[in-house]
């Protein structure tokens, strides 16, 4: 724990009560509907929680119920029913053990066996189009599940869905059975080292395993017939839009990359200036205790600079405008540096989050990426910007929001 997330948790309390969720993450619920969570479920959730200390009571007592309601609907023969809300509760009991930072608390290992019986289940109900991966990596394993068209398929495009810090491999289930498999396109979300499963078998997050790994998940990916292998690329948000653009600098068998809300700024906006639980959750995953080390050892190095200038795809950004992890025009500089063909659009009045436009987000970008893969957006010198505001309109030809009337501001500090 950083010395701020101790000692301003009384300020977190008091923005629960009074806020809700919005209170960490503004807007978010949309984004969350978008990673299977139903807004009923959520509701009930925050109808509970008055203190940070009840998030992981709160998650849990509400997954129980779902997984309840999903055991009765089997028995009685209604499969999808089932499966729909064996999922709600298997991201509601991921989410559980988001706010236990104690790798040895064993309420973890139950809440990540009750994930696992969830998707277990679903799995089953639906055709086992749906696989629990665990790869050899680097004397640890890592952990994804891949998800199968219903339709078999050989040598179809593949897509890699990477989480957020706070997200799990669970998180993209629907996601993946929205936009991905019922389009023929095999997708695998994942978690990298410091997430999940991953982190609780002992491997954390370094400055550079997490783009290692997501080259041992491509050497998963295209060793499998049903995979194209030069036809891979990687869906990120938040952290994973960060690690998928160091991944994409460093392999080139990554032949498209869309990255929304990519943490791409200085890191002392996210780990100094945000709410405290983003730094506090970094140290967790990457197994530092003494903030003072964090800061020297990892944070410090983590700006991505010139790294994105060894990036040869194409590159979708997307990010809001009020993104209170990355400020815009660190988002807007970190994109001039990219040299390959790419594309980037700034959300009117968002937050991190995206949630006033995540169903727009995660269609677009699983089509976004698909006519990448298909090499439709590869043209040398391509620079697509877009400002969306709102009101549903766009302003063609930049990025920068229109009241900036064509400045570019300096990097606050």
């Amino acid at each position: 724990m950083t010395w701020r997330s101790t000692g301003q948790s009384w300020a977190l309390d008091i923005a629960l009560a009074q806020g809700g969720f919005n209170a960490l993450h503004p807007r978010a619920k949309g984004t969350l509907e978008q990673l299977g969570h139903d807004h009923t479920d959520f509701d009930k959730v925050f109808e509970i929680v008055e203190s940070g200390v009840m998030l992981p009571k709160a998650w849990a007592r509400v997954a129980a119920q779902a997984e309840e309601r999903a055991l009765h609907h089997e028995r009685a023969g209604f499969g999808q029913t089932a499966a729909d809300l064996y999922l709600r509760a298997a991201v509601m009991w991921g989410r559980a053990q988001y706010s236990i930072f104690d790798i040895e608390d064993p309420r973890r290992s139950v809440f990540r066996e009750r994930t696992n019986h969830c998707v277990e289940r679903l799995a089953e109900l639906r055709g086992r189009r749906v696989r629990r991966i665990a790869l050899d990596f680097e004397g640890h394993k890592i952990f994804a599940l891949l998800h199968l068209p219903s339709r078999d398929v050989q040598g179809a495009p593949a897509v890699i869905l990477g989480p957020g810090m706070d997200m799990i491999k669970e998180d993209y289930i629907y996601a993946a059975d929205r936009y991905y498999t019922p389009r023929g396109i095999v997708a695998l979300s994942i978690e990298g080292p410091g997430q999940g499963e991953t982190r609780a078998g002992g491997l954390p997050v370094d400055l550079t395993n997490y783009e290692r790994a997501i080259s041992c998940y491509i050497d998963h990916l295209a060793g499998l017939p049903e995979v194209d292998a030069e036809r891979i690329g990687v869906f990120g948000i938040s952290m994973s839009g960060y690690w998928g653009l160091r991944a994409a600098a460093r392999d080139r068998r990554i032949k498209a990359l869309a990255a929304f809300e990519a943490v791409s700024g200085d890191f002392a906006t996210i780990f100094e200036r945000a709410q405290p639980s983003f730094k506090s959750n970094y140290m967790f995953m990457s197994g530092y205790t003494d903030e003072e080390s964090f800061d020297r050892e990892l944070a410090s190095k983590m700006p991505l600079g010139d790294l994105v200038r060894d990036i040869t795809c194409p590159v979708l950004l997307g990010i809001g405008e009020f993104d209170e992890l990355t400020q815009l025009e660190q988002a807007i500089a970190t994109y001039e540096r990219i040299t390959a063909p790419k594309e980037i659009r700034v959300y009117e009045n968002e937050f991190h989050p995206l949630g006033g436009v995540a169903a727009e987000v995660f269609r677009f970008g699983a089509e976004w990426v698909e006519r990448a893969l298909d090499g439709q957006l590869s043209a040398s010198g391509r620079d697509a910007r877009y400002y969306v505001h709102r009101d549903g309109g766009t302003t063609d030809g930049t990025a920068k929001p229109t009241w900036w009337s064509g400045t570019s501001p300096t990097h606050r500090v």
